[in-house]
């Protein structure tokens, strides 16, 4: 028999995972009352807690590496509760160890050693300085004052990836046990000055992107899941882009085997919508961003319950 009831379980092991006190537990899973929806939300990135030992190691503020952060993403999304439906989020942040990348996307440039023989260090984002241990903040400036051990780089993969990527595989697959299919909702903010697409600009649209929807070019979900969560945004007169200029990460495309019956797509969500980028407050139009959203999220969960490209209805049978 499934457990609806939590995963208390996973805290209590991540709580005893070989990281530091300030992460206890690294991540936490928020349940719904009731299950009633095959959808999976992941917050990857809005961890908030910065260890001690990381901020003396490093030569930037913690202002500064904040701006890595998908700052109240996974608040904008706490409407997935109200659809039955989990959120998983980390309590450590991007810039500290990044969970959208494969588990040992590592750059050479960062260690005083050599990396093990199983390590991906030819990567396009370990070339950016974005790997799992990111070597720089989001604006291309050097995190570290000096390079890390080897042994420091597993000890958060131990610690923290791994238990992450457990949980959300744990609930997805759950989803697929109680529904016969999941579907995953990736939660990210992208800075508004990137959020632009080369495309347009050539052509002389300037306008800034204010949500981009990824689903590795239709091949990590079915358009039933994409096209409903566009549409809506669409109707509040957002300017709304698909896979341009992010096409969804390594979650995304691990966790999207629609053939398979795991859906996963990815939203971005322009923080200059939501939020001060500069002080990294909420503005004024937070709750007006998290209101439409909780609007996306609900007809999302109508859209994969009633479509039949998930075979119709799919929750009495299941109960």
């Amino acid at each position: 028999m499934d457990d609806d009831r939590g995963h208390e379980g996973f805290l209590r092991r991540d709580a005893a995972a070989p990281c530091e006190p300030e992460f206890m537990p690294p991540l936490e899973v928020i349940e719904p009352a009731v299950l009633l929806s095959p959808l999976v939300f992941s917050s990857p990135h809005s961890g908030s807690v910065y260890p001690a030992r990381f901020l003396a190691a490093s030569r930037l503020d913690i202002s500064t590496l904040r701006r890595s952060e998908d700052a109240y993403v996974d608040q904008l999304f706490a409407s997935a509760q109200a659809v039955g439906a989990p959120l998983l989020r980390a309590h450590f942040p991007r810039a500290y160890l990044d969970v959208n990348r494969e588990p040992y996307e590592l750059d050479p440039k960062l260690f005083d050693s050599a990396l093990p023989n199983f390590a991906n260090t030819r990567s396009l984002r370990v070339a950016a300085g974005l790997g799992t241990i990111p070597r720089v903040v989001a604006d291309a400036r050097d995190i570290y004052s000096s390079r890390l051990p080897i042994d420091e780089a597993l000890r958060r993969i131990e610690g923290l990836y791994k238990p992450y990527h457990a949980a959300l595989r744990s609930l997805m697959e759950r989803a697929a046990r109680r529904f016969g299919f999941a579907v995953l909702v990736d939660c990210h903010s992208m800075p508004s000055t990137s959020a632009r697409d080369p495309a347009l600009a050539a052509r002389g649209d300037k306008r800034r992107i204010d949500f981009v929807i990824g689903d590795r070019y239709g091949a990590s979900a079915a358009p039933a899941v994409v096209d409903g969560v566009e549409e809506r945004l669409r109707r509040w007169g957002y300017n709304v882009q698909r896979n341009r200029p992010y096409a969804g990460g390594y979650i995304t495309e691990h966790f999207g085997r629609p053939a398979a019956g795991w859906h996963a797509v990815q939203i971005e969500v322009s923080r200059g919508l939501y939020m001060d980028e500069a002080t990294l407050e909420k503005n004024a139009r937070f709750p007006v961003i998290a209101g439409h959203l909780a609007e996306v999220v609900d007809g999302l969960a109508h859209d994969v319950e009633t479509d039949e490209a998930f075979g119709g209805p799919r929750r009495a049978a299941a109960e």
